[in-house]
């Protein structure tokens, strides 16, 4: 029984010494997956830049770097808006047709009916207010699922935003269909909105976005507001017997929706000078992107204004990049759905095996 024992302590010893080694291994695997997790989608936003910087020097010029940001403006701030839909557990999909519907009031403002900056401005916000406010009523009050209730105003501000002018573009000069010319035009002030770059290199879009950027995510991660919102889409029947008004909060984050909404429909309408009624197509799809890629953005595994602000710069990078090398059109969305897949996959896949 002897060679037995010992063999059965020679063994013991052999896993003994075998098991910090593999405790080792254990910490190793899971620093690196709560590396990727954490820090996966800015090490490919930096890899991206770098890449595109090596294949095309002009893209890391300065200049080059500011218009990135100048043309994710507007969809960062639509994306912005979206955030706090999010938070709620809600979604907004009217958020493209109301910065749309932004970009043509300000245009018939000033184009038809001979106003000023300031008016332009105020009627846009309170419009993308009061569109927002009524998303929130209809989903509230009406008991109408968010995707639905959005969805139909979506359709409703695209089409009303053609009547006014017989579903033509808004532009100096333009003849309105009772053959009366328009006189008004495009301030200077307004469009030095979209226009005006600070030292002649930092675009003014851009640090509107920044400011609003910074107030949000000041409301959101600072301020009782911001925690009840994320209360309520963490658990509302909890936040409701709590005490919080939560119908309120509801519609108030679709209202703020709204308002970032119209914000980005009036930078949009300096930017390009003219009411065009096919401005605002494209911008749905790219904010929503931006906000579930900034999912990703840290491990934050819900919807983030940090992390939204970067999926939208990773958006501009990545489509920028594509075209100064001369790729297709037609493979951006396709490249642009496979980065989101991948971002999502940071987010959710890595988590859910890390839980395993």
């Amino acid at each position: 029984m002897k060679p037995q024992s010992s063999n059965t302590a020679a063994s013991a010893t052999a896993s003994g010494a075998d098991g910090p080694a593999r405790t080792t291994r254990t910490t190793s695997s899971q620093v690196l997956k709560d590396f990727i997790i954490r820090y996966g989608l800015l090490v490919i936003l930096a890899l991206m830049i770098v890449v595109f910087w090596r294949l095309e020097p002009a893209f890391a010029n300065p200049r080059n770097m500011f218009s990135i940001l100048e043309a994710v403006s507007v969809t960062a701030l639509l994306a912005l808006g979206v955030t706090v839909t999010l938070a709620i557990a809600g979604f907004d999909l009217s958020i493209g047709s109301t910065a749309a519907m932004s970009l043509m009031a300000s245009s018939y403002a000033m184009v038809i009916l001979n106003q000023g900056t300031v008016v332009a401005v105020v009627v846009c916000l309170l419009l993308g207010i009061l569109i927002g406010y009524l998303n929130g009523v209809l989903i509230v009050h009406g008991r109408i699922p968010d995707l639905l209730a959005t969805l139909g105003m979506m359709f409703l501000l695209l089409g009303l935003q053609l009547i006014p002018t017989g579903g033509r573009s808004i532009a100096k000069g333009m003849t309105l269909a009772d053959d009366v010319v328009a006189t008004g035009s495009f301030t200077h002030a307004f469009l030095a909105l979209g226009r005006y770059r600070l030292f002649d290199l930092i675009p003014l879009p851009v640090i509107i976005t920044l400011v609003a950027a910074i107030i949000l995510w000041v409301f959101m991660e600072r301020s009782r507001y911001g925690r009840v919102l994320y209360a309520i889409g963490g658990n509302e029947r909890a936040t409701r017997l709590a005490g919080a008004p939560v119908e309120r909060y509801k519609i108030a984050a679709y209202m703020i929706s709204g308002l970032f909404a119209s914000i980005g429909g009036i930078l949009l309408s300096a930017r390009i000078g003219r009411g065009d009624v096919t401005s605002g197509s494209s911008l749905l799809l790219d904010s929503v992107a931006a906000a579930l890629i900034g999912y990703a953005v840290l491990g934050a595994k819900k919807p983030n204004v940090f992390g939204t602000a970067i999926g939208a710069v990773f958006v501009g990078v990545l489509l920028n990049g594509l075209t100064m090398l001369n790729a297709p059109y037609y493979a951006q969305d396709f490249v642009k759905g496979l980065v989101l897949v991948f971002a999502l996959l940071f987010t959710f896949g890595f988590a859910s095996s890390q839980r395993r």
